[in-house]
């Protein structure tokens, strides 16, 4: 019988995919591969169904709350789609319950990974907890938008988190992982032990390698010989698709051919709103598409990468940036906020454009960068040949699986060390001297 790996997610849905999905999904696909038997566990946050098979991977999913007294309704719904401190004692008892376990890899913190952190403890395994953004290096605009819904609010679960020593998380895990370099950078600073690596996220590049662009332009009615710019991820503040309908309002009084395919789940309806009244403000109903709901698994998505002729990631916040990948490994130049792990991941001009997102004009600078591309195939080709190599050469998932493996062996290795010096610890004979004062 082989070992079982348990990742724990806040929520996992294929209606609502991002990259920590992808990350789960497809390492769990390479550990499969290695002989392990990855499990999802996780809560029903956005889901129908306890149990299902997601790209191959076991999902089991448990009942939670949020304890705070007056929630609304809308209030949850919020909580479910970004950044809620969900509570599941369900959860915590199958983690209990889960027999053969090698190792816990909670992709989340709080009273979730406190429990986590705890169920690992309780049954003497390792414990290892990854940072995919949004706990040292986010801005606080972002962390803002995120504890909305609960502001105001009594909490009535803070003897949980003290119970699960949710503060201590990052401080007892075996291995803390981190997804992006500002991230690692700041959790450095932070923690008072070396346990802490950089893992970047991978690619399938020969997946995103294939795509039917003319078939996605005709199907929504995208002229072949436009010039098509492309942003795929969550309609959401932080994703700053607002940013990139403005820009886009710019160069296109210049390009009137031109398109933009905004896709991605709606995270934040009021925002999502507000990009659709930009669109209407600028009269480009005709030029801008909006597709909010396509699954994960919709081929459309990778034939949307092959119909445009630059991905454009504008986020306020982003700790890696996995789209990037996905773009690269279908020839595409990108163009990049220069924030977060985007500065590390891209090199301006040799794999990427970047413009400043938090300058007072980073709309024309945007706009310059989608006017440069618009004007020099010769600049998109440079771009494409160099991010595709790129993301060959060192972002691979089988690359990226094999040194996940070393990290769960030294965590593996610092969890041994620790039960060995409890052991010590605990037949640790009195000396003569400490007999006699005791007796």
């Amino acid at each position: 019988m082989s070992s079982t790996i348990i990742h724990v997610p806040r929520r996992f849905v294929s209606h609502e995919w991002g990259g920590t999905e992808t990350v789960i999904t497809e390492i769990s696909r390479q550990q499969q591969r290695a002989g392990f038997s990855p499990k999802i566990v996780t809560s029903m946050a956005l889901a129908q169904h306890s149990s299902e098979t997601i790209h191959g991977i076991p999902v089991q999913r448990h009942r939670y709350c949020y304890p705070f007294w007056g929630l609304s309704t809308a209030d949850k719904a919020a909580l479910d789609k970004k950044g809620g401190n969900l509570l599941s004692l369900s959860l915590f008892g199958a983690m209990l319950r889960e027999p053969n376990v090698r190792l816990f890899h909670a992709h989340s913190l709080k009273r979730l990974g406190g429990s986590v952190a705890t169920a690992a403890r309780l049954k003497n395994k390792p414990f290892v907890v990854s940072l995919h953004g949004g706990v040292f290096d986010v801005p606080s605009t972002e962390l803002g938008t995120m504890t909305k819904p609960i502001q105001g609010k009594l909490e009535w679960g803070r003897v949980f988190g003290a119970l699960f020593r949710s503060r201590r998380i990052l401080e007892e895990a075996h291995m803390v992982i981190c997804v992006g370099q500002s991230e690692l950078e700041a959790a450095k600073k932070h923690l008072t032990h070396d346990r802490i690596a950089y893992l970047p996220n991978g690619v399938d590049t020969r997946k995103f390698g294939q795509g039917n662009g003319p078939n996605f332009r005709a199907q929504h009615g995208i002229p072949q010989d436009a010039f098509v710019a492309l942003n795929i991820s969550r309609i959401d503040s932080q994703k700053n698709q607002h940013v990139l309908v403005e820009a886009f309002a710019a160069f296109h009084k210049c390009n009137p051919k031109a398109r933009l395919v905004l896709i991605g789940p709606e995270t934040q309806p009021d925002y999502a709103n507000r990009v659709r009244a930009t669109i209407t403000a600028h009269h480009l109903q005709h030029a801008v598409h909006l597709l909010p709901g396509m699954q994960n698994d919709d081929p459309s998505l990778l034939d949307a990468f092959h119909a445009c002729d630059t991905f454009v990631l504008p986020s306020m916040h982003e700790p890696f940036g996995i789209v990037a990948l996905e773009a690269w490994s279908a020839g595409k130049p990108v163009i990049a906020s220069h924030i977060g792990g985007l500065k590390h991941l891209i090199r301006d001009e040799d794999t990427g454009l970047f413009f400043d997102v938090e300058s007072n004009n980073a709309v024309e600078q945007l706009t310059h960068q989608l006017q440069r591309l618009s004007d020099s195939p010769a600049l998109r080709r440079h771009l494409a040949t160099r991010g595709h190599q790129e993301a060959i050469n060192h972002y691979d998932w089988r690359r990226i699986y094999l040194l996940q493996e070393d990290l769960y062996q030294q965590a593996e290795a610092h969890h041994r060390r620790t039960l060995s010096t409890r052991r010590t610890f605990a037949i640790q004979p009195l000396s003569p001297l400490e007999g006699q004062a005791s007796s």
